[in-house]
């Protein structure tokens, strides 16, 4: 268990694979009960239709109970990322630019240091595509400043981007090609931007997460590739992500939530007894391992049950909205307005939001 990385030491604890801090948080909460976790600082602001929390992890203690490396976590959660609200998307965007400024200030990145976004992905699978599809409207401008006076700047940003693609595409682990860019060009950050795995379908296309802490390519599916972070770059790493897709094995789960539960939340004309669900299931010898009658067998505990249910091939199932391409389409235009206007201080909101659909 000591040489599992934060992320794994979750899963194996609690059987829970998320990329966000604030599901990480929510469910150690949950299953081992402490109203707040040692080593973790956690602050929520709310305003109209928008909630945006941040998590700092503050030392290896806060790192093991949560499943998350060391850093600050900010999560801005809107359900109207999902819906064609021009009014709402211009404000979360703005909310956004000012925490990506924030941590620019905690990663001592000055104004006019040249920064590197890339878009992680395969842009050949659409819930995979929301790193290259953000680099469409960014505003590049490295190869522009370098041939103009600085008098002629104006507040602007050297900035430069690049999608990689995946190994399986290229042959080439990302994080090399990122390293021999940074080290060619001279960036003094990095901002990574990639689609993540979420434990909850609510949170699909509705959360933007920012971290400083880096990021593994492929780790919400179980497919870990090289760490793209400070310790592998050696320049702040600023990772922004939007869960897209859910694992199948959250989903059964989820369902057996409602059993433990007797069935609340389910049709009230439904006829069930007393402590039973509509299957006539007793949830609580279910989940407790005590046979159902003096005959029956002892049944089986979550994780075997999931895992009989899912396999051969399921348990491994990723799953996505069928609206998916649309989905990102909204929040890549939220994602591009925050960069260019938090990128360049000659830039207003206006003037970004005139150019994106």
């Amino acid at each position: 268990m000591e040489n599992l990385r934060e992320e794994d030491l979750l899963f194996a604890k609690h059987n829970i694979r998320t990329d966000l801090a604030l599901e990480s948080h929510q469910a150690v909460i949950e299953r081992e009960g402490p109203p707040e976790l040692p080593g973790v600082k956690v602050h929520t602001e709310k305003e109209p239709g928008i909630t945006i929390t941040r998590i700092v992890v503050e030392n290896d203690l806060g790192a093991q109970m949560m499943g998350k490396a060391p850093g600050n976590y900010s999560t801005i959660e809107s359900t109207g990322l999902r819906e064609h609200n021009r009014d709402l998307h211009e404000r979360i965007a703005q909310l956004l630019a000012k925490e990506i400024e924030w941590f620019f200030e905690q990663s001592e990145v000055g104004a006019e240091d040249p920064v590197l976004v890339v878009g992680l992905g395969n842009w050949n699978a659409t819930p995979d595509s929301l790193g290259p599809k953000a680099l469409d409207n960014l505003m590049v401008t490295r190869h522009l400043l370098e041939m103009s006076p600085p008098e002629l700047r104006q507040g602007l940003r050297p900035v430069a981007a690049i999608a990689p693609g995946v190994l399986g595409l290229t042959g080439i682990e990302t994080g090399e090609i990122i390293m021999g860019v940074v080290d060619r060009m001279g960036a003094k950050a990095v901002i990574c931007i990639d689609a993540l795995a979420s434990r909850s379908v609510d949170r699909l296309c509705s959360t933007i997460q920012i971290s400083d802490t880096g990021i593994h390519p492929g780790a919400g599916v179980g497919n870990r590739r090289l760490a793209i972070n400070k310790e592998t770059l050696g320049i702040p790493v600023i990772a922004l992500g939007v869960p897209t897709v859910v694992h199948a094995v959250t989903i059964v789960s989820d369902a057996l939530n409602l059993l433990e539960t007797g069935g609340e939340g389910q049709n009230p004309s439904m006829e069930t007894s007393p402590g039973r669900t509509k299957f006539n299931i007793d949830p609580k010898a279910l989940m407790s391992g005590e046979p159902t009658s003096p005959a029956a067998p002892p049944p089986l505990d979550r994780r075997q049950l999931i895992s009989q249910v899912l396999d051969p091939y399921f348990s491994s199932m990723i799953v996505t909205p069928k609206e998916i391409d649309l989905l990102i389409d909204e929040v890549v235009d939220v994602i591009t307005g925050a960069l260019n206007t938090a990128f360049h201080e000659g830039v207003s909101y206006d003037e970004v939001f005139k150019y994106l659909s």
